[in-house]
């Protein structure tokens, strides 16, 4: 049985999740929804790329993932349904499957003319919910529109490499719940570009020498808890996701601030790498 997702910015204080899964009840029985995030930020596709790119893989193949993020549908913007990697998504196509298309080339990808003639301001309701029960029952997505060749591309999620001044620069593309920082700078560009060269990740006023493999990476464990630093302490790693991430070991954004108050990053900010 598939699994259908929501991926939104509709947040928790409105009642469009609500509506959404309600609608979807009334089109499938018994239907599985499960929320990935309603918490995108409003219109951030970067952000939203983000989570779908790190999300989707977790679950069954043939699962239905509707993303509600810059959804509304304009004459320069197309619904879409894409097959990916086994899995089916149903989005504006706004560049958000750039993060996933850039590594997978999707199978099918096709342009939603569903539409009623009257226009929708909700057409997440509207569409999509009707697009994901065609596909759960067992629907051909080529019923629900024509096949076309192209997603359209988000060029800022990558970073720029500079061989004359041996420096990658990126830009913060998410900030998490406990505020560690997110970059698009991805371990195999990292790999490719610095060949084991000496480093300096640069961070406003801040700097990295090394890049350790988890959280606690950073921490001497063969000396006394009672001795060593552990709370406060700044790292840089690849995350799960292999992008470049900066964060304070154990550090609550609630009492102490997090990496990002802390080191005074906000969304699009700018981390380099510089190589010797």
């Amino acid at each position: 049985m598939s699994v259908i997702t929501l991926t939104t910015d509709f947040g928790n204080k409105d009642h469009f999740v609500g509506s959404v899964k309600g609608a979807l009840n009334n089109e499938i029985s018994n239907v599985n929804i499960i929320d990935i995030s309603n918490e995108i930020s409003p219109f951030n596709i970067i952000e939203g790329a983000y989570i779908i790119e790190n999300s989707y893989k977790n679950f069954p193949e043939g699962s239905i993932h509707i993303i509600g993020v810059d959804s509304e549908k304009t004459p320069e913007k197309k619904h879409l349904v894409i097959k990916l990697d086994g899995h089916f998504f149903i989005c504006a196509d706004n560049g958000i499957m750039s993060l996933v298309a850039n590594r997978i080339k999707p199978e099918k990808i096709i342009d939603i003319n569903i539409h009623n003639s009257s226009s929708s301001s909700f057409t997440v309701l509207d569409v999509f919910v009707k697009v994901a029960a065609h596909i759960y029952r067992g629907g051909s997505i080529d019923l629900v529109g024509k096949k076309i060749d192209q997603l359209k591309e988000l060029y800022d999620i990558n970073p720029i490499l500079n061989e004359k001044n041996n420096e990658i620069t990126g830009n913060v593309i998410y900030i998490d719940n406990y505020e560690n920082v997110v970059t698009n700078i991805s371990k195999l560009v990292f790999e490719e570009f610095g060949k084991s060269r000496p480093y300096v990740i640069n961070a406003r006023n801040y700097k990295f020498n090394s890049i350790v493999n988890s959280y606690s990476g950073s921490i001497k464990f063969n000396i006394k808890k009672e001795l060593r630093k552990e709370e406060g302490k700044k790292i840089a790693l690849f995350n799960k996701a292999n992008f470049l991430e900066l964060a304070i070991y154990k550090s609550n954004p609630l009492i102490t601030g997090g990496a990002s108050s802390l080191f005074g990053l906000k969304y699009r900010d700018v981390v380099t790498i510089k190589f010797h």
